[in-house]
């Protein structure tokens, strides 16, 4: 069974319509380490060591936070600043985290055509995230398809909670010992994994 870690970074969690339901969610899943970065790290003096346990203890480290201005909330960028070190994460001998599957999951205040040529931030989501997949592919480890949630601001309640339905469901299916994450990389979402035929499921 794949063992999954999710470091979560939300400045304003109290604020947060989505995350608080999608938290709900995650702490109902056994099996799945929960790493609140702003909670550990009120200060963002990241304890290293601590960090780098995690990693190596883990398959599958999902980086779960809101898009902010085409990025991560500030703690997020500290994290990778710090923790993944050469020697250790990438270099000649940065081999800790090597067959891993690394990608973020995501929210946005727009909808999905928002992020398209012709939309307002003219680029195609996952052209935003190409420094996460190039830190992936450094790191020795494969960049797994994105979670994202589009639309929130839009969003009523019912819907709020089937995303999290949703999220669930990936969660758990992702856990299961007989799915194979090879298929990861080659998907456009990572939620896609529902889709699948069964015999890659």
């Amino acid at each position: 069974m794949a063992r999954i870690l999710i470091n979560f970074a939300h400045p304003d969690l109290e604020q947060s319509r989505l995350h608080v339901q999608l938290l709900r969610t995650i702490k109902s899943i056994p099996g799945i380490t929960f790493n609140d970065l702003y909670e550990q790290y009120p200060d963002l003096d990241i304890n290293v060591a601590r960090e780098q346990q995690l990693l190596e203890q883990h398959d599958i480290i999902l980086m779960q936070h809101p898009f902010y201005w085409y990025s991560a909330p500030a703690i997020v960028k500290q994290w990778q600043d710090l923790v993944l070190e050469h020697g250790w994460a990438y270099g000649h001998t940065g081999k800790a985290l090597q067959g891993k599957y690394f990608t973020n999951i995501i929210s946005t205040g727009a909808g999905e055509s928002a992020y398209t040529p012709a939309g307002i931030h003219q680029h195609d989501l996952r052209q935003f995230l190409l420094p996460y997949q190039q830190t992936a592919r450094l790191c020795n480890m494969q960049y797994a398809a994105p979670y994202v949630i589009y639309g929130l601001h839009r969003m009523e309640l019912t819907e709020i909670r089937e995303q999290a339905q949703l999220f669930r469901d990936t969660l758990t299916l992702l856990r299961q010992d007989h799915f194979d994450l090879a298929v990861l990389p080659g998907l456009q979402y990572l939620q896609d994994i529902l889709h699948l035929p069964a015999q890659l499921q």
